[in-house]
């Protein structure tokens, strides 16, 4: 069902103007409840995700592969999610992130390079230099295929 509904959609974003910078990021069904997760290289707006959501609406009241009554729910899937594809992470360059690796490392620091292998966070560490401690800038590159998980951080 999951493959089916990320098959329907990735062919509605290739075929319609409105949504070709659109992309699913997960797709999770528990019992009749569907939550679909879209993200856009530009701006994810409402309208597309109201849009997206009446799109999948009618497959599933024509086909009813999860009966009659369910609940569908369609959103972009927001900061406190992790971030799954290479897209996701040129949109955040300049924030915020908190890096966890496969070995347990966790580096933060501010995104400030992405490309097709890894990401680069720059952070502020103090290390000990003779008896003194200093401040130096740290640039740290890891590659996609070492993040376990990778979140942006929220600052206020």
């Amino acid at each position: 069902m999951e493959e089916h509904v990320t098959n329907m959609l990735e062919e509605m974003f290739a075929t319609s103007e409105d949504f070709t910078d659109c992309f699913v990021v997960d797709i999770n069904l528990m019992n009749t409840k569907l939550d679909i997760f879209i993200d856009a290289d530009s701006e994810m707006t409402f309208r597309k995700c109201q849009q997206i959501s009446r799109f999948v609406e009618a497959y599933l009241d024509e086909e009813q592969p999860l009966g009659e009554k369910y609940t569908l729910n369609v959103g972009s899937p927001g900061v406190d999610r992790p971030l799954k594809f290479q897209r996701q992470y040129v949109k955040n360059i300049g924030r915020s992130m908190k890096v966890k690796t496969n070995e347990g490392e966790e580096h933060e620091g501010k995104m400030i390079a992405v490309d097709e292998e890894r990401i680069t966070l720059e952070a502020k560490v103090r290390i000990k230099e003779g008896k003194r401690k200093k401040t130096v800038v740290q640039q740290t590159e890891i590659a996609y295929s070492d993040i376990k998980k990778a979140k942006v951080k929220i600052s206020f």
